[in-house]
């Protein structure tokens, strides 16, 4: 042994260091625990030894002289003069340590049988990727990434020297999970699974989806070990999947009491009992279908605690399409475990953490770790199919679980396809249950199934729908379209006339620009005019739909006019006495009439009206104009024909007639194609995370067949793989004297919890703005960093108005809220 390493010896092998009192956290250590986290993760489907090897190779190369130097330099344990010393900031990730693993495993696996051979190439990949994301088998100009990876020279990953210098114990478990046949068992029976249920491309597919699970238990179980000897005092706020007896959360759901006083509770109450009855039912995938106002949020959610508790699952995932849905739902289930704890539900869905993926942000971010967790479409999918390691740890917390997507229908079009499969694949191979929750069911299960469809039958219909739809059909929807459109003008003449007729109205745009523009004109008729849009802070959201729900009490109604984008069709409890609705698709219409007469208390049925707006720019969301063409034509049947439809323009036969030609016009843009100009050639994400047959090929084409049995481009497929087309990033605005508190607290630089809880708080004052808007509030020296290097933003209020949110101008003195 040389001098150097004694010396080593002497401190043992370091994989972290906690300055506060100079506690050393050993690689022995830190493998142990991560193996132990990674084993129970991995164990939700059966592949608890794959798990525990990941744990236990992930830092293997951290035994050398070399990182030691690093690591032990970094924290100060060596100074300038000692003879180990090294610059820390030259080496910081330029030392090689996660590779040696990948190649212990892969060495001891070269000449085994096939099942072997894949659970290395598993676990190779996901070793080597731990700290990256998970990175291409082949990339897009057909070079093989992985392997090459893998023959990277022992010396410079250390490979050999580790061997030597690895706990005798640590070593005897990696070698004995290694040879086992039982990890190789695991693995066969669930890749059976895997074959007997699905065709290619969705079976290569489903892999690349077990990849990324395993991926994620092995980034989850190192961040923890991390954070938790970091930080004990963390460690003593987790769960770790401890969470209450589902029974109490039950006894506590079923003391609500529902007052019934019209038609409209009573069928509430008929789908509240009905979910309730199919709870015992097996796991699977459901589907809720129930018009809009008819208490799906309740319902469902009684049906996930129930069979949770019946199928002994760990947690209840809500998944909403708009975090001004979220304000509203999370804070009224949050009030009924409030006897339990405070802490029963998770609230997940800013943007806030910085996406640049530093250590001190992974910590940070959420892993899911609550008995109730309420997200965002958009940070589910991220955890699904986005690149990097910050979101992809929590998928492993999407097992065992109810997942319910609440409006479906708001799946954006060029996911469907990963999507279904990614369905399929929790509900098949990680004993999940899904609910679709609409009032507007599209049609997952009838697109093509060679590339990824749903299951569907009457029987996973969680109620008897078609009757709900003429009981509960509340309003008349007139077609109130003509020819050139209606201005802004012309549209606040019918407002001013239905406030008359009907007491309050709501008026939904496709556009901000048009919102702005007619609240402007409609701010005269009345006292009460409300505007509302996304670039408005959820807490100024919550703030304007509570006094639009206090003007629309029927105690004491007050006559009130709201001007809203599409952020309140969902989700958003208020009873309007009409609606217009600018031309979209059925399904947003049939959302917005949602709001209209919701509870059933009007005399006679509600209005809602249809318009088509003059100069109404759509250049910038072609889906809206995809849809309008699409509902025109179910308008147009309509007319010729009302009994086909049932003489009901937003019942179930219209909203399915809907969707077959919807889903027929953009069948091409279901599997996530990317254009040459962006990925380098004409591909799909879909088959870059399947067969990825263009980059094998171009691969066939330079060298022979590949042997490896994974093929897809992960990484690449991440770095292309948005929910939203123009990424958005989340500021602090003033809205208030507390969101300019939480600035001022986060511009000094506080411990980790500090942050985090003020992070949590300054949710309710975050927007999500657009690239082009960031660039001209910087333009405009309206942005500001916490601090130096945060990447925590916030603004100028000056450039807040309360009437409109953020501005890329200031606003006049009497307009902003910080005046």
């Amino acid at each position: 042994m040389k001098k150097e390493d004694i010396k080593m010896k002497t401190t043992s092998y370091l994989a972290h260091y906690r300055k506060v009192d100079g506690a050393n956290h050993s690689v022995k250590t830190h493998s142990v625990e991560t193996s132990l986290f990674a084993k129970k993760f991995a164990g939700k489907i059966g592949l608890d030894l794959i798990g525990e090897l990941l744990g236990l190779l992930h830092d293997f190369g951290k035994y050398s002289f070399k990182y030691q130097c690093y690591i032990k330099s970094a924290v100060g344990l060596l100074c300038p003069g000692d003879n180990q010393y090294v610059d820390a900031k030259r080496f910081k990730g330029k030392i090689d340590h996660s590779t040696a693993g990948a190649q212990w495993i892969n060495e001891a696996s070269r000449d085994a049988v096939k099942i072997n051979k894949l659970t290395s190439e598993i676990v190779s990949l996901c070793v080597l990727s731990h700290h990256s994301g998970l990175i291409d088998v082949f990339d897009i100009a057909g070079e093989d990434k992985f392997s090459a990876r893998l023959n990277k020279d022992f010396t410079l990953t250390h490979y050999c020297e580790a061997q030597e210098k690895i706990d005798h114990s640590i070593s005897a478990r990696i070698s004995e999970l290694i040879k086992t046949e039982r990890k190789n068992d695991q693995l066969r029976n669930l890749i059976s699974k895997v074959h007997e249920f699905y065709c290619e491309p969705v079976r290569q597919f489903s892999k690349g989806l077990l990849v990324r699970f395993l991926f994620s238990s092995l980034v989850d179980a190192d961040r923890l070990s991390t954070t938790d000897f970091e930080n004990p005092e963390d460690a003593k706020l987790r769960y770790l999947g401890n969470y209450p007896d589902w029974r109490k959360l039950i006894d506590c759901f079923e003391q609500i009491s529902f007052e019934i006083k019209n038609e409209v509770d009573q069928k509430r109450c008929e789908v509240s009992s009905s979910c309730r009855q199919r709870a015992s039912d097996k796991q699977g995938l459901y589907y809720l279908t129930v018009p809009t106002g008819g208490g799906k949020t309740f319902s469902s959610l009684r049906f996930a605690l129930h069979h949770a508790k019946k199928h002994e699952l760990d947690r209840i995932i809500y998944v909403i399409p708009y975090t001004s849905i979220i304000d509203q739902n999370a804070s009224e289930v949050a009030k009924i475990f409030d006897g339990i704890s405070k802490e029963i539900v998770l609230e997940h869905h800013s943007n806030l953490v910085p996406e640049k993926d530093t250590y001190r942000n992974r910590i940070l971010s959420e892993n899911w770790d609550a008995p109730i967790v309420f997200t965002t479409s958009v940070q589910l999918l991220e955890t699904l199919f986005g690149g990097g390691t910050r979101r992809v740890r929590r998928m492993h917390q999407l097992a065992k679980s109810v997942i319910i997507f609440d409006e479906i229908q708001t799946l954006p079009i060029k996911t469907v396809h990963m999507f279904n499969n990614a369905i399929n694949f929790l509900t098949d191979i990680c004993y999940s249950t899904v609910i679709f929750c609409t009032a507007t069911q599209p049609l997952l299960h009838g697109v093509e199934s060679s590339k990824g469809a749903v299951p569907y039958s009457n029987a996973m219909e969680l109620v008897d729908y078609p009757p709900l739809f003429d009981a509960l059909k509340r309003v008349n929807v007139q077609n109130c379209q003509k020819s050139g459109g209606w201005t802004e003008e012309d549209l606040t003449e019918r407002v001013k006339v239905l406030l008359q007729n009907k007491g309050s109205v709501l008026v939904v745009t496709n556009t901000k620009t048009t919102a702005k523009r007619l609240y402007e004109s409609c701010n005269s008729l009345t006292e009460n005019v409300f505007h509302l849009s996304t670039n408005m802070c959820p807490k100024h959201r919550k703030t304007i739909i509570e006094q639009v729900i206090d003007c629309l009490d029927p105690l004491n109604p007050k006559p009130v006019i709201c001007i809203s984008t599409q952020l309140i069709e969902a989700g958003v409890n208020v009873d309007f006495g009409a609606v217009i609705r600018c031309l979209a698709g059925l399904d947003s219409i049939a959302q917005a009439a949602g709001r209209c007469n919701r509870n059933g208390r009007q005399e006679g049925r509600g209005i809602v009206q249809i318009v088509n707006m003059q100069n109404e720019n759509l250049d910038k969301l072609p889906e809206i104009r995809i849809a309008q063409d699409v509902t025109l034509r179910i308008l147009g049947e309509y007319k010729n024909n009302p009994d086909k439809f049932n003489n009901d323009i937003i019942g179930h036969r219209a909203m399915k007639q809907f969707y077959e030609y919807y889903f027929y016009t953009r069948a091409h843009e279901m599997s996530y194609p990317v254009n040459r100009e962006r990925l380098g050639c004409d591909d799909n994400l879909l088959s870059l995370l399947s067969t990825n047959q263009q980059s094998v090929d171009e691969y066939k084409r330079k060298h022979r067949s590949p042997s490896l049995y994974l093929r897809q481009s992960f990484k690449t497929a991440g770095k292309h793989f948005r929910v939203i087309d123009a990424p958005t990033e989340a500021i602090i605005v003033s809205y208030n004297k507390d969101a300019e508190s939480i600035i001022a607290k986060l511009s000094a630089k506080l411990s980790l919890k500090e942050e985090r809880l003020l992070l949590k708080t300054a949710q309710q004052y975050s927007v999500n703005i657009f690239p082009y808007m960031i660039k001209k509030l910087k333009e405009e020296n309206a942005l500001f960093q916490t601090y130096e290097e945060s990447e925590i933003w916030y603004l100028d209020s000056q450039y807040y108005s309360k009437d409109f949110g953020v501005s890329l101008e200031p606003v006049s003195q009497m307009e902003f809220l910080g005046a």
